[in-house]
């Protein structure tokens, strides 16, 4: 037990969810103006082995774990976040168009499951306001920009809506992450079909390239900005197939597995009418399996990100095991508080020792 499951979580657990992330990520954007703090943050929790840096897809990272989408959706948060410890932090998701999100409660605990069930619907300032927020910050670990559908976009136009975001944002990461998965834009999983999903990604792996291309042109030395696909844990066996196949066609380099889940037969029964995707221990067995099948099925061709689930250092180890080249949390930061990164990252890097990794 640490300061954080003995104090502070009791604390925060006795409000609404999205009003206690509201408390903590006010902290979070003035923790620069606190003398010494930041660096005391990251004397505290930055675990500084080399054993634990990697590169993945042309990216270097001096951990594998990572902070998921969906924590810091202004993007705003990010120089705080990168002072705990994680290897990368993946903001978003941004939609091209300002939107407030599904009605609150949107939120909810579901504490003897460490789980969460979200309806938040991508609320977020849009990509031009995320803009103004992300040019202004010094990237000091990698970050991914996510991206996903604006719900007032139709479907059919959904390729140019995730096209203009990326043309926004682009810049100011090291990846781009596409959202296909969420359950709570409605008919957003659709694009996960082979037809669509290959023309979105084809279209934006094509953008990226000519983005690089340009910027070569005019005397700038860059590399095709890496483009990842985050897919739902609810796929049939057939659309996983498919969806590996589109990624490995259309020159995708990664591949984020999971979302969070519609199934919620593993809740108590009184959740089971509730909209809304279930992250956590629900998901993490499923997630678990899906990277060891993409594994199988891919091996090194597409980086597996693996998400889901994570709570400790051997979560994050059984993800890498099964062919994760690097993991993200969410909900695990949530219940176990932010010594979790430290204590996964510890984890690994013991592992790695022992094992002569």
């Amino acid at each position: 037990m640490d300061l954080y499951t003995q104090l502070v979580r009791p604390l925060l657990f006795r409000l609404d969810p999205e009003d206690a992330h509201s408390i903590v990520a006010t902290l979070g954007r003035h923790a620069d103006s606190v003398p010494l703090l930041p660096e005391l943050l990251r004397k505290i929790l930055r675990v500084n082995v080399s054993a634990l840096r990697t590169r993945v897809c042309d990216i270097d990272f001096e951990n594998p774990v990572g902070l998921a989408a969906g924590f810091d959706k202004t993007g705003d948060l990010y120089p705080f976040l990168a002072g705990l410890g994680f290897g990368f932090v993946e903001s978003g998701t941004f939609t091209f168009h300002e939107q407030p999100g599904n009605p609150r409660p949107r939120i909810f605990r579901i504490q003897d499951q460490e789980a969460l069930l979200n309806r938040m619907g991508f609320n977020n300032p849009g990509a031009v306001r995320a803009r103004s927020i992300l040019r202004r910050q010094k990237r000091s670990i990698p970050r991914g920009i996510n991206i996903g559908k604006s719900k007032v976009t139709e479907l059919s136009k959904a390729v140019m809506d995730y096209r203009a975001s990326l043309d926004r944002l682009s810049d100011y990461g090291d990846y781009v992450a596409v959202n296909v998965s969420s359950p709570n834009t409605p008919g957003l999983r659709e694009l996960q079909n082979r037809e669509s999903l290959l023309e979105l990604l084809t279209v934006l792996r094509d953008r990226l390239r000519e983005r690089a291309e340009y910027k070569r042109q005019h005397g700038r030395i860059v590399a095709e900005l890496p483009l990842f696909v985050k897919i739902a844990p609810d796929l049939t066996d057939e659309g996983f197939e498919d969806i590996l196949a589109v990624a490995l066609e259309s020159g995708v380099r990664g591949i984020i597995i999971s979302n969070t889940t519609i199934d919620k037969s593993m809740l108590p029964e009184a959740w089971h009418a509730e909209a809304g995707g279930v992250s956590g221990l629900p998901v993490g067995s499923r997630s678990l399996e899906l990277i060891g099948r993409a594994f199988a099925r891919v091996g090194n061709q597409l980086a597996i990100i693996g998400v889901g689930g994570i709570r400790n250092g051997a979560d994050a180890l059984a993800r890498i095991q099964a062919g994760a080249s690097l993991v993200q949390v969410y909900t695990g930061l949530i219940y176990e508080g932010p010594l979790v990164v430290r204590q996964i990252n510890r984890y690994l890097a013991d592992y790695m020792e022992t094992n002569q990794c």
